[in-house]
């Protein structure tokens, strides 16, 4: 099997955290989407110019080894080791329910954004980072909760044009769009 490590890279600053080819911004899920979409090694590599054969290889080693194992070990470009929990995503979800329900509870009758955002529970969900956004664009698109706060404090962009602004339909839009072009999955 092919050495994925040498040419798959997790960097904070990079792709939001998520495993790309290093050196470049491409996204492993970027490359196992075209996969399963039908394309082939090659048609990526020509999209992507910046790929090789090889780099496509070794996302397919990584998902691969993904699927056998609970814990990997992957070192980001400052080879400091951290390690992918495949469960984290449930405990992450596990803690975001938990904490929103707290927060729609206590918050009940509450109409300003500024105190309803600065609740302790939802103080945390923001301090949960950038894990916490799939979540949140998920609860976005089912109209379950006032996102826009954590999504712009968490990313530190914000995707909704002027003209949009308090236009929760427009606003939510503007989001998922945002979630979309930057990979996120919900």
């Amino acid at each position: 099997m092919i050495n994925w490590q040498e040419q798959i890279t997790i960097n904070h600053e990079v792709c939001h955290g998520k495993p790309h080819i290093t050196g470049t911004q491409v996204m492993v899920s970027v490359i196992l989407d075209n996969l399963a979409e039908g394309l082939t090694f090659e048609e990526i590599v020509k999209d992507y110019p910046a790929l090789t054969l090889e780099n496509i290889k070794a996302a397919v080693a990584y998902a691969a080894q993904l699927t056998n194992r609970k814990e990997l070990q992957i070192f980001d470009e400052n080879n400091s080791s951290f390690s992918q929990n495949l469960s984290s995503q449930a405990e992450i979800e596990s803690t975001f329910m938990t904490l929103a329900q707290q927060w729609r509870e206590e918050t009940r009758g509450v109409s300003s954004t500024n105190q309803m955002s600065m609740h302790p529970a939802y103080q945390q969900i923001i301090g949960m980072g950038e894990a916490v956004i799939p979540v949140l664009l998920r609860e976005l698109e089912r109209k379950s909760g006032r996102w826009f706060w954590a999504l712009k404090s968490i990313s530190r962009e914000d995707p909704v044009s002027s003209e949009y602004r308090g236009n929760t339909k427009e606003m939510t839009k503007a989001w998922l769009e945002w979630g979309r072009q930057r990979g996120y999955q919900w």
